[in-house]
């Protein structure tokens, strides 16, 4: 087994994590949309998708549903609000990532819009716990696309054998695993100092 030098974690889902679904199905009710939906329009939509390739930026995204969802700057603003209204920090995991430094290299990628640094240094202060952060937005490409697991690993100047990756979605961890590094299905449930161990990693 290389030994591994580098550990990368997904943001949403693992990092940040919808804890309290209830402002999001509130917002759903409100405007008369199906479960889900609201969801599914920001991420999983063909201008959500194109707004994560950074194709589009985020704010033509919000643009396009202001008009889709009618209403004005005001309530836009509002949805925004409600829509990560439920989200929260995953602290203790974000400890073990701290602790984790300086002996590993400790890296963000995540599939999002162009605003994922701003999410990141004045939503949620981490930046600072990470070494790199790789955002789909800015690479033009999503996880689980190798392109972006190889471009990561030549900028830490890693092999995929070095590296480790975090991420909620099988599909992004399959991916990693495409390309040669560990990964770990991320669930709420999983102790992630433990997992990491059974890669050596202390």
């Amino acid at each position: 087994m290389a030994m591994i030098k580098t550990v990368i974690f997904d943001v949403g889902g693992v990092l940040v994590r919808t804890e309290d679904p209830t402002p999001r199905r509130r917002l759903e009710e409100q405007l008369g949309l199906q479960p889900g939906e609201a969801e599914y329009l920001v991420y999983n939509s063909e201008m959500g998708q194109q707004a994560q390739r950074g194709e589009i930026a985020s704010a033509e995204l919000w643009g396009w549903l202001q008009t889709r969802l009618g209403g004005d700057d005001a309530a836009m603003a509002a949805f925004r609000q409600q829509f990560w209204g439920g989200d929260r920090l995953n602290a203790p995991l974000l400890a073990l990532v701290r602790r984790l430094r300086p002996r590993y290299q400790t890296v963000i990628i995540s599939n999002a819009m162009d605003d994922l640094l701003h999410t990141l240094t004045v939503t949620y202060p981490i930046a600072d716990a990470f070494d790199l952060i790789v955002g789909s937005a800015t690479e033009k490409v999503m996880k689980p696309a190798p392109e972006i697991f190889l471009r990561t690993l030549a900028r830490l100047e890693r092999t995929p054998a070095e590296a480790i990756f975090i991420d909620d979605m099988l599909y992004n961890v399959e991916g990693a695993r495409a390309v040669g590094m560990a990964a770990i299905h991320y669930t709420p449930a999983l102790n992630v100092a433990a997992a990491l161990a059974a890669y050596e990693v202390e």
